[in-house]
C-alpha cells in the first residue's frame, strides 16, 4: 500500500519537482487530517502540492488518462465513480474493485513496463513513493517522457488521514468537491462511531504474527493502533512514539498478548493453518478461545484484497470490524475482516 505528466487533452504544470522532503509539522490548511499533500484553488485551476517527494501540480483541465501502480488508488477513482479515466494499471490480478477489463497492464508495480507505459499515452501515472528505489523508477520513466504523480497516503498515521487523500484525486480529476463530499460523509459516521466509546474497555487485543522469530506490533502511531484506540480497546503499545512497526522477540510477544482477549490480523486462512505456520500461534489465549481474525473477508482467489482498496476509503468500516470484534458480534456483520475457523 504501499503511492508528472504527458500533455494531451489536458494542460497540467509542473514546478519545483526537486528531490526534496519537506517536513509537516501541522496539518496544511483545507485538510482536516492529512499532512502529505495540500490543495489550493485559483481563478485558473486547483494546485496540488504533494510534499513527499516535493511536488507542485497546477490542474487546469481535468486528467483523462491515468495509470496506476497501487490498488489504493483504484479505491480511490471507484469512489468517486471515474474509473474510465483508469486506462493502465500494475499488477491486475491484485486488483478487487470492478474494473472494465481493457486496462493496459504495466507489469509489476516495484518495475513498470517502461514500453507499455509509454504505449499507454498516460496523462499521468499515480505511484507510491515507498523509498529510494521507487524514487529510481520513478525517474527511469521520467527520462522518457512519462510523468507521476505520488500518492502516498499509505504515509499518513491515521485512518482519516489516509482517507483524506481522494481529496488529491478529485482534484486531479475534476471532482474536487465530490471528493470532500465523500470525505465529509466518512468522517461523520467514523466520528460517531468512535462517540459511542465513552472509554478503553477491559478488552485486550493483539495483532501481527511471528516471521522468522520476530513478532512486529503497530506502534501507538500506526492507524491500526488508532483504530484500536477508536474503538475502545485495551492496546499496550498506544504510547509507542515510533514511526515504523515494533519488533518484539517471542518472549516479549509472550509478556505483553499471552493474556489478549481477541487477536486481529492474524496470518492464515484457518486455525489449523495458523498453527502450521508457527506452533508458537497456539500459545495465546486468544488463540486457545477462538477469538482470531484477519483481514481476508473480501478477498479473490488470486489475491485481490478490498481492503487496501475501499478499506482505505472507508476507514469507518474498518472501525466498525474492530468494534464487532471487540464485542463478540456476529461474523456476519463484519465487512473486511474474517473470523478464523
Amino acid at each position: 500500500m504501499r503511492n508528472t505528466i504527458i500533455i494531451f487533452l489536458i494542460t497540467l504544470c509542473f514546478a519545483g519537482c526537486a528531490k526534496q522532503s519537506v517536513e509537516q509539522s501541522s496539518i496544511p490548511v483545507g485538510n482536516k487530517y492529512a499532512t502529505g499533500f495540500q490543495i489550493t484553488e485559483t481563478d485558473t485551476g486547483i494546485v496540488v502540492e504533494v510534499f513527499h517527494p516535493y511536488q507542485r501540480i497546477c490542474v487546469q483541465e481535468p486528467l483523462h488518462r491515468l495509470g496506476t501502480m497501487s490498488t489504493v488508488q483504484v479505491g480511490f477513482l471507484y469512489a468517486l465513480e471515474t474509473m474510465d479515466c483508469l486506462v493502465a494499471v500494475c499488477n491486475p490480478e491484485l486488483i478487487y474493485t470492478p474494473v472494465k477489463g481493457d486496462e493496459i497492464d504495466l507489469g509489476d508495480s516495484m518495475k513498470p513496463s517502461a514500453e507499455r507505459t509509454l504505449q499507454a499515452g498516460l496523462d499521468a501515472l499515480l505511484a507510491v513513493n515507498y523509498g529510494q528505489y521507487d524514487n529510481l523508477e520513478a525517474t527511469r520513466l521520467e527520462k522518457l517522457g512519462v510523468r507521476t504523480i505520488y500518492i502516498n497516503e499509505w504515509q499518513e498515521g491515521t485512518p482519516l488521514a489516509r482517507a483524506e487523500w481522494i481529496r488529491v484525486l478529485g482534484a486531479l480529476t475534476g471532482k474536487l468537491h465530490e471528493a470532500d463530499s465523500i470525505f465529509q460523509n466518512v468522517e461523520t459516521q467514523y466520528i460517531n462511531l468512535k462517540s459511542q466509546i465513552s472509554n478503553l474497555k477491559s478488552t485486550k487485543i493483539m495483532s501481527g504474527n511471528n516471521f522468522r522469530g520476530t513478532w512486529y506490533v503497530p506502534s501507538g502511531k500506526n492507524y491500526l493502533a488508532y483504530l484500536f484506540k477508536d474503538a475502545g480497546a485495551d492496546y499496550p503499545f498506544y504510547d509507542d512514539e515510533r514511526e515504523t512497526s515494533i519488533p518484539l522477540t517471542i518472549e516479549e510477544t509472550l509478556r505483553y498478548f499471552h493474556d489478549a482477549d481477541v487477536w486481529v490480523g492474524a496470518g492464515g486462512n484457518n486455525m489449523a493453518e495458523l498453527a502450521e505456520m508457527d506452533e508458537k500461534h497456539t500459545w495465546f489465549k486468544a488463540y486457545q478461545s477462538g477469538r482470531v481474525y484477519n483481514w481476508r473477508k473480501q478477498i479473490k482467489p488470486g489475491g485481490a484484497n478490498n481492503f487496501w482498496e475501499r478499506g482505505v476509503v472507508h476507514p469507518e468500516e474498518m472501525l466498525e470490524d474492530v468494534i464487532h470484534i471487540l464485542n463478540n458480534a456476529p461474523d456476519s456483520l463484519l465487512h473486511f475482516a474474517s473470523h478464523l475457523k
